[in-house]
């Protein structure tokens, strides 16, 4: 019930999606006579959109998510464990174009592999099933599998956990099939911006985790002489927007030990 709730929530109230129903909302009600109101709404709908190009709105809601867990300075000389979450991996093109594929948060899988040749032995975990909207049989550790096997990790060194839809299911069930001891080192691999709501998570669980942050998407100086693609803009808001939604909702449901975790 919690995933249905979360999916239908984050669709409903995503920026890009309020701005693209009070535009044609708008545009409705000029046709069928509310001409007072249509104008009101497409006003504000356009207003919006222009401010999402001129602004670095999403920078600026992406960027106290990106920061909250720097990258780290000084690794530790021993890991137990990495873990990386899914979230980088589009079965569904795998599926269509028969090789691994990946997506903006590519990094997640790049970082993992790094940091599995850089330990040797260290237990290597991959977390991540069928995602928003999955329904086929192919999931993101099947692709996962796939991908790494091709970047030279052997086959049998990665655990594969491949029944979780939600970061919440990721920490579960993983803890579960790896059982980490105390004192254990263990990396988290995942987006920044991602980051604090996951350790939020691990830490509720009792998993003690270094946060590895990769995929940053904001920059300490936008260069305003180039306006960037209007879609780039209105998808660094949505995940802002979600990230955000994601640590309130997760917070008033007991899932994270804090509403914004910190180190």
């Amino acid at each position: 019930m919690f995933y249905a709730i979360s999916q239908l929530t984050g669709l409903i109230l995503r920026p890009s999606t309020v701005l693209l129903l009070l535009s044609l909302g708008g545009l409705v009600l000029c046709w069928v006579g509310c001409r007072t109101w249509g104008r009101r709404a497409l006003t504000v709908g356009i207003l919006a959109m222009v401010l999402v190009e001129v602004l670095p709105i999403g920078e600026w809601a992406l960027r106290p998510l990106e920061d909250r867990f720097p990258p780290v300075a000084n690794p530790p000389a021993h890991v137990d464990g990495i873990i990386v979450l899914g979230g980088a991996l589009s079965p569904s093109r795998t599926r269509a174009h028969g090789i691994p594929s990946l997506n903006w948060a590519a990094e997640r899988m790049t970082a993992f592999v790094g940091l599995a040749l850089r330990h040797p032995t260290a237990r290597l975990v991959f977390t991540g099933g069928l995602g928003v909207g999955g329904t086929h049989p192919t999931t993101e550790a099947d692709v996962a599998r796939a991908l790494f096997t091709e970047l030279g990790l052997p086959p049998g060194r990665v655990i594969y956990e491949s029944a979780s839809r939600t970061t919440y299911e990721n920490v579960v069930r993983s803890q579960k099939l790896v059982d980490p001891k105390p004192g254990e080192t263990w990396i988290l691999v995942t987006s920044a911006s991602h980051m604090p709501r996951a350790v939020g998570i691990f830490h509720r669980a009792g998993w003690n985790v270094l946060p590895w942050p990769v995929g940053y998407k904001s920059v300490p100086e936008r260069d305003e002489a180039v306006l960037p693609p209007f879609g780039e803009e209105l998808d660094e808001i949505d995940l802002a927007a979600h990230e955000w939604g994601g640590l309130l909702g997760y917070y008033l449901t007991g899932r994270t030990d804090a509403l914004f975790p910190a180190p």
